[in-house]
C-alpha cells in the first residue's frame, strides 16, 4: 500500500479528525457563514478558518470553493457534510440511551411509521414488546417516509417502518414486510358515494387531500394523473397526518388518498365511504429501516422481531 493510501486509511483518518472540526463543518452547513459558525462555536474568524483547513488538509479534499467573500460547498463538501450528519445523528442516539441509563429506566425505543403499518403490524408488536418490558418508554411517530427518514439520519429516532425514498444519507438495512393497497375514500354522503365505477375525470369536480410532495403515496397520485394526461386538482389541502385526513373528509366533500387498511377499518365504523376506483399502480413493499452504523438497542432488537412476526 502506497504512502497516500495509508496517510487517508480510515485508522490515519480517525486519528487526525477532531470533534469539533465536525461540529465547525457542521454550523458551517447550518447558518451559512463561517463567521455565523465561529460565533455559534465560540471562536474567533481565524481560529475558525484555520481548524477548517485543518480539516481539509486531514480530509485530502477542498471542501469549500471561495465565491466572493463566501464559501460555497463543492461535491466533496456535499458528501462530508452527508457523511458528518449521519454522525451526529449517531451521537444523538447515544445520548438519549445514555440520558435514560442515568435516569434509572431501562431505555427508550422511539419509532417512526407510515400510516399503513398503524393499525395492524405496530400496534401488535408494540403490544407484545410492553408485555415483556413494561418499563420501557417508547415514542411512535406517524408521517411520510421521506420526513420518517430525515428524523432517523438526525438520530431522532431509532428506527422507521416505511419505504426507502433515497432521501437518507446513512446506510440502512431494509427488511420488506408487505405491500400498501390505496383507497379512495369520502364522506358517507358525499355525491359520489352511491356510484358504483368511477374514473379519474370524475374526480376533479371536487376538492382533495392529499400528503405533501415528495412521500410516495403522493408521487404514485401525481403520476397517475399525468397517465391520464390531467392535472392535480386546485386548493389542495396537504397534511401528512390520518387524523386530519379523516376529520376533513367526513366533514366536507373533500375526497383523499389513505391506505387501504386505513380506509376499510374506518369504513367498517360508519367513519368514510370507500369510492369504486382503483389506481393503476400500488406502491413499493414497506418494511423496517434500521441504520447500519448504528448498533440497535435490545429493545429495538426485540421489536423488530415482533414486528416481522406480526400478522
Amino acid at each position: 500500500m502506497g504512502s497516500v493510501d495509508r496517510q487517508h486509511s480510515t485508522p490515519q483518518l480517525l486519528n487526525r479528525l477532531r470533534m469539533r472540526q465536525i461540529a465547525l463543518l457542521l454550523a458551517l452547513d447550518e447558518l451559512g457563514t463561517l463567521r455565523a459558525a465561529a460565533e455559534h462555536l465560540g471562536l474567533t474568524q481565524p481560529a475558525a478558518t484555520k481548524m477548517l483547513h485543518e480539516l481539509e488538509t486531514a480530509l485530502g479534499q477542498r471542501l469549500f470553493e471561495r465565491v466572493g467573500r463566501g464559501l460555497q460547498r463543492n461535491a466533496a463538501g456535499d458528501r462530508v457534510i452527508a457523511h458528518f450528519q449521519s454522525i451526529r445523528g449517531s451521537m444523538e442516539a447515544l445520548n438519549r440511551e445514555l440520558g435514560e441509563i442515568r435516569a434509572g429506566g431501562i431505555g427508550k425505543l422511539t419509532i417512526g411509521s407510515i400510516m399503513a403499518a398503524s393499525p395492524g403490524r405496530l400496534t401488535h408488536a408494540l403490544l407484545r414488546l410492553k408485555q415483556e418490558m413494561p418499563m420501557l418508554a417508547v415514542e411512535v411517530a406517524v408521517d411520510t417516509s421521506d420526513r420518517l427518514l430525515a428524523q432517523l439520519d438526525e438520530g431522532v429516532l431509532d428506527l422507521v417502518i416505511g419505504r426507502m425514498t433515497g432521501t437518507v444519507n446513512l446506510p440502512c438495512r431494509f427488511r420488506a414486510i408487505d405491500d400498501e393497497a390505496l383507497a379512495l375514500i369520502a364522506a358517507n354522503d358525499h355525491p359520489l358515494a352511491r356510484r358504483r365505477k368511477l374514473d379519474l375525470p370524475a374526480l376533479l369536480d371536487y376538492p382533495w387531500v392529499l400528503q405533501p410532495p415528495g412521500s410516495p403515496m403522493r408521487d404514485l397520485i401525481e403520476r397517475e394523473f399525468r397517465e391520464n394526461e390531467l392535472r392535480l386538482p386546485r386548493g389542495l389541502i396537504e397534511t401528512g397526518s390520518i387524523l386530519t385526513t379523516i376529520n376533513l373528509v367526513r366533514d366536507s366533500q373533500f375526497l383523499a388518498v389513505v391506505p387501504q387498511a386505513v380506509a376499510l377499518g374506518d369504513a367498517q365504523h360508519g367513519k368514510v365511504r370507500v369510492l369504486p376506483y382503483r389506481f393503476a399502480r400500488t406502491l413499493e413493499s414497506y418494511g423496517s429501516i434500521v441504520p447500519e452504523e448504528r448498533p440497535p438497542s435490545r429493545a429495538a432488537l426485540r421489536f423488530l422481531e415482533l414486528l416481522h412476526e406480526a400478522r
